[in-house]
């Protein structure tokens, strides 16, 4: 194993400080600094960015961020009991590393970060998912980061990069491949991590585009695909009838089949349909 830094293995931090991993936090500790390190690196060149970690634990991917040169690391961590080892973290590397104690869902990170900005993160199981979709929504874009590097269990990494026509296909695929350049570039198995989760994970990179590949309203791009993919075994004009009463001829006017399903429609038809909605 890779020694990054002077601080103890991450075996003998969790140890130490009483870390044992919990499942209603959504924690499986990585603790193999080389695969951290190279989680880090598949973030680029950190030297001029603030990153932004959520979920750090004991710190292992935050000793890989700063070890790879990072400006500054904000840590975002739910669990008090990691406090001290993130502390330990920060005295290694001054002025690099602030912590706050807190859930992810309820702090706004921009009052502590100076761009460019990146977030790199091995996310809790539990909110990963909503964490994303905020990300990938807000108000305005492009967005305050620049890109993001995230751990996600492979089954929602494989949803996130999925193409038209797969079952994996849908909202998740929508918005990440409407605003982004997105691909996994890690596979992690279960044994890589403690305790080993029932599932393989997997690493995606989302690099931010200027502007989204195709003209919609976000709200009205988010509102169509959620409808459409909530009843997904249903044709589009079933599934959609809700949404405007003539929802027949706007599917048409979009390129669309209203027999089609949500999964055989492409992300430009997408961006059409919700052109013509919203018209």
């Amino acid at each position: 194993m890779a020694q990054i830094d002077n601080l103890p293995p991450l075996r003998d931090v969790i140890q130490t400080h009483g870390i044992a991993a919990k499942k209603n936090l959504g924690q499986n500790f990585l603790l193999d600094l080389n695969l951290t390190s190279s989680i880090a690196r598949q973030a680029g060149d950190l030297t001029a960015c603030d990153i932004l970690e959520v979920g750090p634990g004991p710190g292992g991917l935050t000793r890989g961020l700063l070890a790879e040169g990072a400006r500054r690391v904000l840590a975002i961590e739910k669990d008090s009991r990691c406090l001290p080892a993130l502390a330990e973290i920060a005295a290694q590397y001054p002025d690099r590393l602030d912590v706050i104690n807190g859930d992810a869902l309820d702090i706004n990170p921009l009052d502590h970060l100076t761009p460019p900005i990146r977030i790199c993160a091995n996310l809790p199981y539990n909110i990963g998912t909503e964490l994303l979709v905020r990300w990938l929504t807000p108000p305005t874009w492009p967005p305050v980061w620049d890109s993001l590097t995230l751990m996600f269990q492979r089954e929602v990494a494989l949803r996130i990069t999925a193409t038209p026509g797969s079952k994996a296909f849908g909202r998740l695929a929508i918005l990440a491949q409407w605003r982004t350049d997105c691909q996994v570039v890690m596979d992690l198995p279960p044994e890589a991590f403690t305790p080993p989760p029932k599932v393989n994970s997997a690493v995606v990179h989302f690099k931010a585009l200027p502007a989204p590949r195709f003209p919609a309203e976000a709200k009205t791009l988010s509102h169509v695909v959620a409808t459409a993919f909530n009843q997904r075994r249903k044709m589009l004009r079933a599934s959609l009838k809700g949404v405007a009463p003539d929802i027949e001829d706007r599917l048409i006017a979009s390129g669309i089949k209203p027999t089609d399903r949500a999964e055989q429609i492409d992300l430009e038809r997408w961006c059409a349909l919700a052109r013509a909605v919203k018209a």
